[in-house]
């Protein structure tokens, strides 16, 4: 493996364990001790997408699986994945996945059974 693709799959491991934070790319390049412009050059080599939108994704599908799995309320993801606020969750939300979260939910709770995969967390 080269050096370049260890230190990128370091960051996403680290970005991972800090998902739950309002990361910005500039905070991963702090991390990583590399200007923003050139981490994300590095991290679009390696993972094939660049920085932004592997957090925001990470963020979103971890979203959607709460909102699925969990009687969270909708404010209550959007912080706990560090959304500014609940518009801009539902916006950049509904955005990927074509409904907003609470939509999202009662879709997947019709398809997939009221009691399907729900816990209190």
């Amino acid at each position: 493996m080269q050096r370049e693709q260890i230190i990128i799959y370091e960051l996403a491991a680290w970005t991972d364990a800090n998902i739950h934070r309002p990361l910005k790319i500039d905070d991963v390049a702090e991390k990583a001790g590399y200007s923003k412009w050139h981490l994300q050059r590095m991290f679009q080599r390696v993972m094939g997408k660049n920085l932004g939108n592997y957090i925001r994704d990470t963020k979103l599908a971890l979203a959607a699986g709460d909102l699925i799995k969990t009687t969270e309320t909708v404010m209550t993801i959007s912080q706990k994945y560090g959304y500014e606020s609940q518009q801009t969750f539902t916006r950049i939300f509904a955005k990927k996945y074509h409904k907003p979260p609470a939509a999202f939910r009662k879709y997947n709770a019709l398809k997939n059974g009221p009691d399907c995969c729900r816990t209190n967390r």
